[in-house]
C-alpha cells in the first residue's frame, strides 16, 4: 500500500532547495499532493512542508535515512512522519473543563488527528468527564512540585507521548521540565487588550470595560506564558457584557483556539523559527 508523509524542514536559505526536494520524491518514485514553503529575509531562513506519496510502502525512518544525505548537504533540521499517525497527546488540566471537553470531543469525532491516552489533573473534578470518554485520568496533586513533575515526565515516558497540552493546567512547570518537553508541549492563556494577570481577569476586564478579547496558544518555555505563538483568537465585546458573558465567551475562544494549535501541530504545520514560528496552515 502507498504510504502518504509529511517532510518539513528548515536551513539557511539558498537557490535550489525546492528543486533539490522535489527531485528527490520524484527520484524516490514519490508523487507530491501539497507543498508550502517560506524564506525569511530577516535572517536568509527557509522553510518547507511537502506532504507527498509513495507507492511502494517505505516507512517514514527508511525515507528519513535515505534523505539524511541531501539534509547535511544544505544543512537542514528535518522531520518525516507519515501523515496519518495520530499523535499520541497527554492532556493536562485542572478544574476548568472546557478546553479538555473540546479536545475529546474533537478526537471523538475525528476532526483532531490526535489519541489521547491520559488526562493528568492536580484535582479530581473532571474525573468523570475523562471517565466518559473512556480516557485514563491520573491525579497528580502538587504537593511536592519535583515529585509531581517527575510522575509527569515519567507518564510522557510510559505512555509513548509526542505532545502535551496544558489545557487550562494552572500550575507552572519549572524550566527544567519546560526543557524536558521543548516543543512539543502546548498551553492556552486569555488574552486582553490591556493585559490582566492574576486572579479573575475576566472581572478585571470588565472593570477596564475592555472591547476584545481573546486567548494565545503558544509552545511552553521556561518565561511564563512568552513561549513561540502558535495561534490567537479574538472577539469583540462590549459594556453591554457582564464579567459572566466575558467568561463565557472566552472560554468559547480559549477551547477554539488550542484545539487550532492543537490540529497544526499535529498535521506538522508549525516549524520553530526561533522564537517565532512559521504555521503553514
Amino acid at each position: 500500500m502507498p504510504s502518504t508523509n509529511i517532510l518539513t524542514l528548515s536551513c539557511p536559505d539558498r537557490p535550489g532547495l525546492v528543486y533539490a526536494v522535489t527531485r528527490w520524491i520524484a527520484e524516490a518514485g514519490g508523487n507530491i499532493l501539497d507543498s508550502q514553503q517560506f524564506s525569511d529575509t530577516s535572517d536568509d531562513e527557509f522553510f518547507l512542508r511537502v506532504h507527498f506519496t509513495i507507492p511502494d510502502g517505505r516507512s517514514a525512518g527508511e525515507l528519513s535515512r535515505q534523505f539524511a544525505g541531501l539534509a547535511e548537504q544544505h544543512r537542514m533540521a528535518y522531520r518525516l512522519v507519515v501523515a496519518e499517525t495520530p499523535l499520541r497527546t497527554l492532556v493536562m488540566v485542572s478544574r476548568e473543563g472546557h478546553c479538555l471537553n473540546d479536545l475529546l470531543y474533537r478526537q471523538s469525532t475525528g476532526a483532531l488527528n490526535i489519541q489521547i491516552p491520559a488526562i493528568v489533573s492536580n484535582h479530581r473534578e473532571l474525573e468523570r468527564l475523562a471517565t466518559a470518554y473512556d480516557v485514563p485520568f491520573h491525579h497528580v496533586p502538587v504537593v511536592d512540585k519535583p515529585e509531581a513533575e517527575a510522575r509527569l515526565l515519567a507518564l510522557v515516558d510510559e505512555l509513548e507521548v509526542d505532545l502535551v497540552v496544558l489545557a487550562r493546567y494552572m500550575q507552572i512547570l519549572s524550566d527544567e521540565t519546560c526543557r524536558a518537553l521543548q516543543g512539543r508541549a502546548i498551553n492556552i492563556h486569555h488574552s486582553f487588550l490591556p493585559s490582566f494577570k492574576g486572579a479573575r481577569p475576566y472581572q478585571q476586564a470588565h472593570d477596564r470595560g475592555v472591547k476584545l478579547i481573546g486567548a494565545t496558544a503558544h509552545y511552553v518555555t521556561g518565561a511564563l506564558d512568552e513561549g513561540p505563538i502558535i495561534d490567537q483568537g479574538v472577539l469583540r465585546v462590549d459594556h453591554r457584557m457582564t464579567a459572566a458573558d466575558l467568561a463565557r465567551v472566552g472560554r468559547d475562544v480559549e477551547s477554539q483556539t488550542l484545539s487550532r494549535a492543537v490540529r497544526l501541530h499535529a498535521e506538522s504545520r508549525v516549524l520553530m523559527n526561533g522564537p517565532r514560528t512559521v504555521v503553514f496552515a
